[in-house]
């Protein structure tokens, strides 16, 4: 139900409506501050985004791309910009950005319109597309990077970092210890339904295993899907929408793909899909073996995060974390 109000006209209207028109403002207001010109026309992109709140505005001579959150998200605008460009540099073309900032406890970030079709809507075959992911990819992973985690913390030395909590000191070997000594006789998992006393135990013997591989860190995109791409008239995939963070590669962004999978994401692949990704990106089928153990240790941790932060997730994050156990354990 909406909150509404009369306004001087007797127009009763609803609180989203308002808030509706209190963006679109917004973005024209940036747009215009930026470019110095009046705005024509403007329309909210729905249902690409999941985060950001995304407006096309248009001038007399330019069209671009708005996209704003609450001012505490600036960091994610600051990292987004330095990941485009840093993808661009290695051959993966993006958005322009024209300009990044904050006004009024708005932060925002403008990029040059890029005409083409969404992947999802897109006539040129998904399979296609698909391959072209994981050759870029392969590129992101390239991409020089120090530390581990989702806050860039130095873009001059693309060095990022995780958060220390309780429990873990932000590492990756933190991450996993964490998870290993949380496996207790008396965790909430085995009380959710999640896991037994025994599966515990063997889940115990995968994590350890983890976390003696020497793994390779590298740029994980974050939400490598077809929404998240414009196909051009040339048929060039540009990619759009980062959540990137520093972490083991290729399994981070494997398992991802793995969980809208198992999800039944209108965005997952199916799997030719996923194969043409696969081959795109060059992996053998030997080399996905653990990428599913790393996909059972994020389920854990994302799940004991919702229990510690977000009781209303516990549910959802439960039942993916007994999916993937199911998966290991048959």
């Amino acid at each position: 139900m909406y909150v509404v109000n009369y306004s001087k006209h007797g127009t009763l209207r609803g609180m989203k409506e308002i808030m509706e028109d209190s963006l679109v403002k917004q973005a024209e207001r940036i747009t215009g501050d930026f470019l110095q010109e009046q705005v024509k026309t403007t329309y909210q992109i729905i249902g690409k985004g999941m985060t950001n709140q995304v407006y096309v505005v248009e001038t007399e001579s330019n069209k671009v791309v708005v996209r704003m959150n609450d001012k505490d998200t600036f960091p994610n605008f600051i990292k987004e910009k330095w990941c485009i460009e840093q993808a661009a540099a290695v051959g993966i073309p993006g958005p322009e950005v024209l300009s990044i900032g904050i006004v009024d406890e708005t932060a925002y970030m403008i990029q040059a319109f890029v005409e083409g079709d969404n992947g999802v809507d897109s006539s040129v075959p998904k399979l296609n597309v698909w391959r072209r992911l994981g050759e870029y990819a392969k590129l992101i992973h390239s991409i020089q990077v120090k530390g581990y985690g989702g806050n860039l913390i130095d873009p001059v030395h693309g060095e990022f970092q995780s958060p220390s909590h309780a429990g873990s000191d932000g590492s990756w070997q933190g991450y996993v210890q964490y998870n290993i000594n949380s496996l207790t006789e008396h965790d909430r998992l085995i009380e959710l339904g999640v896991i037994t006393q025994m599966e515990s135990q063997r889940v115990r013997k995968l994590f350890e295993d983890l976390k003696s591989e020497p793994f390779r860190f590298g740029l994980n995109h974050g939400d490598i899907s077809l929404k998240n791409t414009i196909v051009n008239q040339a048929n060039q995939v540009i990619l759009l929408d980062w959540n990137a963070e520093v972490n083991v590669v290729p399994h981070a962004t494997i398992a991802q793909l793995m969980h809208y999978q198992i999800l039944g994401l209108e965005e997952s692949p199916n799997v030719e899909e996923f194969k043409a990704f696969i081959d795109g990106y060059g992996i053998s089928g030997k080399d996905l073996s653990d990428i599913r153990h790393f996909l059972l240790l994020r389920a854990f941790d994302n799940l004991r995060w919702a229990i510690d932060r977000n009781p209303d997730l516990i549910e959802p994050y439960a039942a993916f974390a007994k999916q993937v156990v199911g998966m290991i354990m048959d």
